[in-house]
């Protein structure tokens, strides 16, 4: 293992695992929205580029959707990407998937990023200080401030309550956190078939509460690539680069 620089100990392996489990069914494309071609490279292709070229990161691991693995593959040999040691079969949950990448990792402690691959312009800034974040947290989530204010409605479609919007931050990936930490809480997490989460920090939140969850701030061209519109704005924003 690579020296902490200035501090004598080892420094924690850091692994990208990039969650390309879904389907992505509302973005209305006849294939997957991780394989549609954005800017000359899938966006599958643009999110394991962000996480490979970067000097923090060691490793990186693919999780696909069951059906479109070999496209996976073809994606990461295509790209000639160096530090991707495998491409997995996802699950059928979010949950499922970032389980499945938990267990390829082994027992041996690490820091691991848990990036959506639908994310494909996420930036070295964010990618760095979420490493540097895991040098002092366990749990690393990235957001960035609402700007909109938000409705909490209820059942019967009528605004309940209106939260302050100084308090709310909207998530990002990637989410990063000590495995240990990560694998222990997915554990608990499994043992409760009532909660479904969207994201790894709530599972965090959830289940260890007594762990800090740190907020790395992060970039409004982070997207999340959902519907076609969004994938014409990532057309736009890599343009612009």
């Amino acid at each position: 293992m690579p020296e902490d620089e200035g501090a004598g100990a080892p420094r924690l392996r850091t692994v990208a695992a990039v969650l390309a489990g879904g389907v992505g069914t509302r973005s209305g494309l006849d294939v997957p929205k991780q394989l549609a071609e954005v800017g000359g490279r899938s966006i599958l292709g643009w999110s394991i580029a962000a996480f490979d070229s970067h000097p923090d990161i060691d490793d990186v691991l693919v999780l696909m959707a069951s059906s479109h693995v070999e496209q996976a593959h073809a994606v990461v040999d295509s790209g000639g990407f160096a530090k991707v040691g495998a491409v997995l079969e996802g699950g059928t949950t979010r949950s499922d998937t970032t389980r499945r990448a938990l267990g390829w990792l082994g027992s041996d402690e690490c820091n691991v990023l848990l990036h959506d691959a639908a994310r494909p312009l996420v930036t070295e800034r964010v990618i760095g200080e979420c490493v540097q974040a895991l040098s002092r947290y366990d749990a690393v989530g990235v957001a960035v401030p609402a700007t909109d204010t938000v409705f909490e409605v209820g059942s019967d479609g009528t605004i309940v309550d209106v939260p302050d919007r100084a308090r709310l931050w909207r998530a990002q990936t990637p989410q990063g956190f000590k495995l240990s930490v990560i694998r222990h809480a997915h554990h608990l997490a499994a043992a409760d078939p009532g909660f479904q989460p969207t994201d790894d920090c709530s599972v965090v939140l959830r289940y260890l509460p007594d762990v800090p969850v740190a907020v790395v701030r992060g970039d409004d061209g982070n997207l999340k690539v959902t519907t076609r519109l969004d994938l014409q704005l990532t057309e736009l924003l890599l343009e612009e680069d």
